[in-house]
Formats: C-alpha cells, sequence, structure tokens
C-alpha cells in the first residue's frame, strides 16, 4: 500500500534508510524503492465468500501472493511483478446433495513499469533538528501529492483452464439454465490484458500518510474494470503503524466496495512484517479476509552524492529521531502521571 513506515525519515529522492513496502494492503505508493534495490513483498490470505445470488452457496480458499519490485536506471523508474495463487473449494448450493469444486491456478500475474511524474520533495525538506513542533506541524505545501504512472501487462497463464476469470470464484456455477451449465464455464479472461494506475502520496503532521491509486484494469479484454484504492496510514511510534482502506471496483462482472485495516511491524531497516483483515459491503458475495506477509528487500543502493554531506545528513536524521523518539516516550510518561493524578482526585 505504499507506507514509509517511517514518515518522519524525509524523502530525498526515492531511496530511504528504511525499506518502503507496498504491504499492508492493496495500493502502491508514489515512491519506488531507489535504484540498487530488489524487494520482496510476499504472503498469505484466507478469504470466504458466500454468495445470495447462488442460494449461498461458499467457496473458501488460501491465496499466496509475492512481489518483486526492482528500482533500475534511475530513481524514478520501478520495475514490479506481482502475482497470486489461488488454492480452495467451492461449494454449490444449487442443487443437493451440494457438489463441491476443487479450485486451483493463478488469479493473477502482472508485470509493469512505475515512473514518478511529480516529486514535491525532490529537493528535499529542511529539517529542524531542535523542534519536533517545527518538523511535524501541519502545513499546505504537505497536501500536494507525488505522483506516479504504472503502466504493465496481465497475464492469464491458466487461460484454457482458469476456474475464476476475473476473480469470480463462482464462475463455474454461472447461472445455470436448467442447470444445463453446472460445472462448464462462464466468462473466458484471455492470456493478455493491459493496466494502468495513477498512483499519489501525500506526507502530513510528521506521522500521516494518504495515499489514492485509480486504475483502468484488464483493458482488451471483454470485461475491462475500473477501482480505486484509498488509503491512511499513521505511523504512532518508531516500530509500529495502523492502517484503512477503502476499494472500490466496478466490471460488467464485478462490483464491489472492500473495506481493510491493519499494522505493520518494522522488524529491522530492510524487514517489514504486517497483517490486514478485511469484509466487503454485498451479498453477492459477501468476503471475509485475514492475512499476514513479510518484506524484506536486498539493499545494493549507492550514494552519489557527496560523501562528506551524505555523513553530514545521516547524522541529522538520526539525531532527530533519537529526539523525536525521548518526546514521545516523555509524552507517554506525562499522560500516564495525569492519569494517575485524575484517578486521585
Amino acid at each position: 500500500m505504499g507506507v514509509i513506515l517511517f514518515v518522519n525519515l524525509k524523502v530525498t529522492a526515492q531511496y530511504t534508510d528504511q525499506i518502503n513496502s507496498n504491504r499492508p494492503g492493496e495500493s502502491i505508493g508514489a515512491f519506488s524503492v531507489g535504484t540498487g534495490v530488489v524487494q520482496f513483498e510476499t504472503g498469505t490470505e484466507y478469504r470466504k465468500y458466500k454468495h445470495k445470488g447462488y442460494n449461498n452457496s461458499e467457496a473458501s480458499a488460501g491465496v499466496g501472493f509475492f512481489s518483486l519490485r526492482w528500482g533500475f536506471l534511475k530513481e524514478e523508474l520501478e520495475l514490479t511483478y506481482e502475482g497470486s495463487y489461488l488454492l480452495g473449494k467451492l461449494k454449490s448450493k444449487l442443487i443437493e446433495p451440494n457438489p463441491v469444486y476443487d479450485q486451483k491456478g493463478f488469479l493473477g500475474n502482472f508485470i509493469g513499469i512505475k515512473y514518478l511524474v511529480y516529486d514535491p520533495f525532490k529537493n528535499g525538506q529542511e529539517i529542524n533538528v531542535f523542534s519536533w513542533d517545527a518538523n511535524n506541524k501541519f502545513r499546505l505545501r504537505d497536501l500536494i501529492p507525488a505522483v506516479s504512472v504504472m503502466v504493465g501487462a496481465n497475464f492469464n497463464l491458466d487461460e484454457e483452464t482458469k476456474l475464476a476469470p476475473y476473480d469470480d470464484l463462482f464462475n463455474l456455477i454461472h447461472r445455470p439454465i436448467l442447470y444445463q451449465n453446472l460445472g462448464d464455464r462462464g466468462a473466458v479472461e484471455p492470456f493478455l490484458s493491459y493496466r494502468g494506475t495513477v498512483a499519489t502520496q501525500s506526507h502530513f503532521l510528521g506521522t500521516w500518510v494518504f495515499i489514492t491509486n485509480f486504475s483502468y484494469n484488464r483493458i482488451a479484454s471483454d470485461f475491462p474494470e475500473f477501482s480505486y484504492i484509498l488509503t491512511l496510514t499513521h505511523t504512532f511510534s518508531p516500530k509500529w503503524s495502523v492502517y484503512m482502506e477503502t476499494q472500490g471496483v466496478s466490471s460488467d462482472v464485478y462490483v464491489d466496495q472492500i473495506l481493510r485495516t491493519g499494522a505493520a511491524f518494522l522488524f529491522t531497516d530492510d524487514i517489514q512484517i504486517e497483517g490486514t483483515v478485511g469484509i466487503n459491503t454485498k451479498d453477492s458475495p459477501s468476503l471475509f479476509s485475514i492475512n499476514a506477509g513479510v518484506s524484506y528487500r536486498l539493499d545494493f543502493h549507492k550514494d552519489n552524492s557527496n560523501p562528506k554531506d551524505a555523513k553530514e545528513s545521516n547524522k541529522a536524521l538520526k539525531k532527530e529521531l533519537k529526539d523525536q523518539e525521548k518526546q514521545f516516550r516523555k509524552a507517554e510518561k506525562a499522560k500516564k502521571k495525569a492519569r494517575r493524578r485524575a484517578r486521585r482526585n
């Protein structure tokens, strides 16, 4: 979802001292991982569906997801692969006894290139190492987002046998006519289609990130799809962040509104672990999901700036982080003391 866990680390170019993951959530951030960085984002998700339109037929599945991100040639460029694989069962309640169908195969394979079109942090940001408030107060300019564009192609590797085209797990029991097409294929997704996404990313109040994604997906297929994702992230301690997200999807096959929330923990500067729960707002089908994942990067980034300047900048950033952590702890102690006094009174 494009979360930079420690938004108090000011962005200079694309590279950050700590991992910049698109997890948790489904949105992508505007910034790349930085040149010389190879990043893996992977995890597993459990999904439970129930479809009112098919007599409350049920589908349950485990979904493994994997993403590979590589910053190359220049700071603004990133090459991305995204893949997901489903393993589950579909229980049809349209007839008795209820038949159960095994479902397995790729839900998606996508390869794309992302380019940063506009970067409000291009020249860096001034850091007042003596004032936490000066670095974290609200400024109108913080609402100006970074903007990137991603274009790429979807590859349907199971074109001939795919049981969930267009992510429809109920395609196998699609609207039967006198039950004659039970077990037959419904919609068929082509081997190749295309996706375009515009992503924006805003940082404000020192600890908040707001991301938007607007995508036109499955271009050149029978059922192109428009979607948007809005993601709000808050870093509330040096190691933890939480997020809320809403996603709208619209096509002739599938219309939905999905809500997600979760948290991420920075295990090391190069490893992030996270978890998410999600639900939707309809019953055709209803959806509940829960997932856990990890992001890991191999950092071969080389700073082309003046080594002396970079060293001084790193010192200032580290000092700022230490000062902010001290102030955070002092504020927590002050809150605890105030609560104790309130109880006594």
